[in-house]
């Protein structure tokens, strides 16, 4: 509600008037103002941060050698010998190993969805705004993948190739690049009948510049809040190949081939056994709740 004053100046309510300010502010800006306003997302993004620091500074912080092993140490508690966690089925330190298993843990989950990201991306956009038989080719290619389950077609991959990280990483690339083209394609379709990519294209601009100024900047956004969401599945899908032995191969360290080493000192030292499993729960959760915070900041709508 506004009101005129004595002077003649019209004054706005301070609801009114902070709408006013919000609305010349850029769309940039405003998403992080949200994100400054939720703790959860900032805290999980700290945790986030924290575990990438420790993967980097892996070879400081490490307390011991993650490969020197101990026939009379062997399942040893927490605070043994100077082991802060204890040690695993071989005697090996497993706070090292598990700071250093972050590395290919966080590796083989990230990576994947990037390269997904950027194919499936590309992709996507090409199918949306071409259409006709560009569009038919990339779709149908895409929806041959649709007929496994990610998680069958992730391990039949792995199973046809051969264990081993670079194998990981393309099989989960392979998986995530359908559902990422399939948004990218449904969100350039609705960008590219919006008026101004007509303006822009009976102003003489061409298709790649349509495409990077017009469509990109205006599907980056939605596209990436989705492949965040992506990161939590990755990093289990990745660990859960390296249970079943179709990933990375011993003496490597990784949270996925750790738990599968460790399944049997579950009768003797359970507590050890399950700390692999609680660091892929806590970065995939972790990485989930960001995604979730992301949405709600860019109020986006899939």
């Amino acid at each position: 509600m506004q009101s005129e004053s004595d002077a003649g100046f019209v004054t706005l309510a301070p609801e009114e008037a902070l709408a006013r300010a919000q609305q010349g502010k850029g769309y940039w800006q405003r998403v992080w103002e949200r994100l400054r306003e939720d703790k959860l997302t900032l805290t999980v993004s700290a945790v986030i941060l924290l575990i990438i620091l420790a993967a980097l500074l892996a070879p400081y912080i490490a307390t011991n050698d993650p490969f020197q092993g101990s026939i009379i140490g062997r399942l040893k508690g927490f605070g043994y010998k100077g082991h802060w966690l204890g040690t695993d089925e071989t005697g090996r330190d497993l706070f090292s190993r598990l700071v250093f298993g972050a590395r290919l843990s966080l590796l083989s989950g990230v990576l994947p969805v990037l390269i997904a990201l950027g194919i499936g991306g590309t992709l996507g956009i090409m199918a949306g705004y071409f259409r006709g038989i560009v569009n038919t080719i990339i779709m149908r290619g895409v929806d041959v993948f649709y007929a496994f389950p990610s998680v069958l077609l992730a391990i039949a991959i792995c199973g046809i190739l051969g264990s081993g990280l670079g194998n990981v990483i393309l099989a989960l690339s392979l998986t995530f690049i359908p559902p990422i083209v399939r948004v990218a394609e449904t969100l350039t379709t609705q960008v590219r009948a919006l008026d101004f990519v007509d303006v822009a294209r009976t102003s003489g601009a061409d298709s790649l510049k349509i495409m990077r100024y017009h469509i990109l900047n205006n599907v980056l956004g939605p596209i990436l809040v989705y492949t965040t969401s992506l990161f939590s599945i990755s990093i289990i899908l990745a660990a859960g190949l390296s249970f079943l032995g179709l990933g990375v191969t011993p003496p490597d360290a990784e949270w996925g081939l750790m738990l599968n080493n460790l399944r049997q000192a579950l009768w003797v030292n359970p507590t050890i056994a399950a700390l692999p499993g609680v660091m892929i729960f806590i970065t995939s959760m972790s990485f989930n709740l960001m995604s979730d915070g992301l949405r709600q900041a860019m109020d986006v709508r899939l």
